[in-house]
């Protein structure tokens, strides 16, 4: 019978949502910014479902309610972008420029640290898209041999990364424009970053979110022509 519930469809939902409330009040409680929800609520899944034994499959196929409703999501983005079309209109050539640049450090600056770390030519492959949405470093990676498993963790690493640092990071660097605070979160940790983006202001989650779209678009492009080259 507990097993039963255990792996239902609504209860794993229930896990999910609920260990991510938990992740944002802890953060709201202890006050500190970098304490992202996810880093609360993924080891909290992983640790049940290693205790539960339920296949991380399952649990995914049973999570597609979620996994959907990112769609609408991204497209309600749309409405935060025309709100502030205007100051993205002006700022259309730093912003293309920034995101052409970044998608080529991103795969280049990854291909010099596996040669340097004397990593397997595997690792080059599956980790060039890392700072794209998941769906597209796939598309990308694996045409060239990359392991899906390695591309969705450095993908989710990355993410997570800049989630929880971009912005400490960039208050450090002294960067507060809030349109290449945007620029920065949404071309080097896609969803996760607009999200972090979003928290910090209106003006900053559009730029990340056009950002995340663009990155993705340029990396498509760029990541098969750097690869061959190097």
């Amino acid at each position: 019978m507990i097993s039963e519930i255990v792996n239902s469809v609504p209860f794993l939902i229930t896990l999910t949502i609920a260990t991510y409330i938990l992740g944002v009040w802890v953060r709201t409680r202890s006050k500190i910014a970098m304490l992202n929800p996810m880093l609360i609520a993924v080891p909290i899944i992983i640790t049940f479902l290693l205790i539960s034994g339920i296949e991380p499959r399952h649990y995914i196929e049973s999570n597609r309610l979620i996994t959907f409703l990112l769609g609408p999501c991204v497209v309600a983005l749309g409405l935060t972008l025309y709100d502030h079309r205007m100051m993205i209109l002006k700022n259309a050539v730093s912003i293309l420029s920034a995101v052409v640049v970044g998608s080529v450090v991103g795969v280049v600056s990854v291909v010099l640290m596996c040669r340097w770390l004397s990593m397997d030519e595997l690792f080059e492959l599956s980790m060039s898209a890392k700072s794209v949405t998941l769906p597209i470093a796939l598309d990308v990676a694996e045409p060239f041999g990359g392991n899906a498993a390695i591309t969705a963790v450095s993908v989710s690493i990355c993410g997570l990364f800049g989630g929880v640092c971009g912005p400490q990071i960039l208050k450090w660097l002294g960067i507060k424009n809030p349109v290449a605070v945007g620029v920065a979160m949404g071309s080097s940790s896609h969803g996760i970053g607009t999200a972090r983006a979003l928290e910090e202001g209106a003006v900053q989650g559009a730029v990340s979110g056009l950002c995340m779209g663009l990155m993705g678009v340029a990396t498509a492009i760029v990541a098969p022509i750097l690869m061959r080259m190097m």
